[in-house]
């Protein structure tokens, strides 16, 4: 007995004729979308399990790091303002108070931050003045210059001297690099003497030992060197090769093509990684804790002795069994972590600018 029953194939004809009422013909019958499908078409792609994993992990990641930060600021400011409310002159003299730091009195404590403040931004722009320069001449030599069998070898050698101790550069700085500059401090005394960046006083530390703002900054800038250099080298290779090439194929030298491509372009990285030296230089302290000779003064002078933000906190450490006193130090060390993020404001918008 034949089935009066429509095939397959006339089903699905007869799913795409044309409906047709007394007005005219409207369109075609459609089946209606499945869920999954209209999912798909809104979306434009299907979350897959891993995809969803991978994106919770890096936004619980994100999320740690600022809590953390912002965990590290609650707590500076927490311990911080007990000991500004003990302080004998008031909050203003945290930012203005220039003298000794005498906190043996807890109910009137004498503190402030304007010497430590300066002598680590200067020593830290020495170390930036001295390493930036070096480090972009040793950027444009591994990316450009230097034959291709020897670019990994002497990119790990610089790179190396990151993997160097802190106190190893402090040992090296105060019992060879000191030394070893002291005729040339003295004859630098000699002919500059009578300028404030050279100037010696009474108490300033002897030339025979070099323990001094400048060899400071050497020591950075010997410490940081790596940083810069290794940044800025990773974005000069990625300088796109058809504007090397069409500087070339129009006459340039070497030289102009580094000047006229690699330099334009790779101008951003060279600014993060000196950013990114300056961010360490700031926060040092074993290095300059055994290379700089301690000192409450600051005369401008490269050839005086100073207290950073970080050696100040060091050489405080037993005091720190009496919270009063350690706040002290701790409002040294908040004023440190925003000078940090400073810096590195500063760095992002010189880098968003470029």
């Amino acid at each position: 007995m034949a089935s009066n029953r429509p095939t397959t194939d006339e089903q699905v004809n007869q799913a795409e004729q044309p409906i047709t009422t007394s007005v005219g013909t409207i369109g075609t019958k459609q089946e209606p979308a499945s869920p999954a499908h209209s999912e798909i078409k809104a979306s434009g792609s299907v979350k897959r399990p891993g995809d969803r994993i991978f994106e919770f992990l890096s936004t619980a990641s994100a999320t740690l790091i600022t809590v953390l930060i912002g965990a590290i600021g609650l707590f500076l400011i927490w311990r911080a303002i007990p000991s500004l409310n003990r302080n004998a002159e008031g909050w203003t003299g945290f930012f203005t108070y220039t003298g000794p730091w005498n906190t043996s009195n807890t109910e009137a404590m004498l503190f402030g931050i304007p010497n430590l403040f300066a002598v680590t931004v200067l020593i830290s722009l020495v170390a930036l003045l001295i390493a930036m320069p070096v480090a972009l001449g040793i950027a444009i030599f591994l990316s450009n210059y230097a034959p291709k069998r020897a670019v990994k070898p002497l990119g790990y050698l610089v790179d190396m001297l990151a993997a160097v101790p802190s106190i190893v550069y402090g040992l090296w700085g105060w019992q060879v690099l000191g030394p070893a500059l002291s005729s040339f401090y003295e004859w630098i005394h000699g002919w500059g003497g009578g300028f404030f960046l050279f100037a010696t006083y009474a108490n300033s530390p002897s030339f025979a030992t070099g323990r001094n703002i400048l060899t400071g900054g050497i020591v950075l800038a010997v410490m940081i060197l790596p940083v810069i250099a290794a940044t800025a080298r990773e974005v000069f290779v990625q300088t796109p090769r058809g504007q090397i090439e069409a500087a070339l194929a129009l006459g340039a030298t070497r030289w102009e093509v580094v000047r006229m491509t690699v330099l334009p372009f790779g101008l951003s990285g060279y600014i993060s990684g000196s950013m990114l030296g300056l961010g360490r230089a700031l926060g040092e302290t074993m290095a300059l804790y055994m290379v700089v000779s301690p000192s409450s003064a600051f005369r401008f002078s490269l050839f005086d002795g100073g207290t950073t933000f970080a050696t100040a906190i060091a050489n405080a450490a037993p005091e720190f069994n009496n919270d009063i006193q350690a706040g002290a130090y701790i409002a040294a060390g908040l004023v440190l972590f925003l000078l940090t993020f400073v810096v590195n404001s500063i760095a992002r918008a010189l880098v968003a600018k470029k």
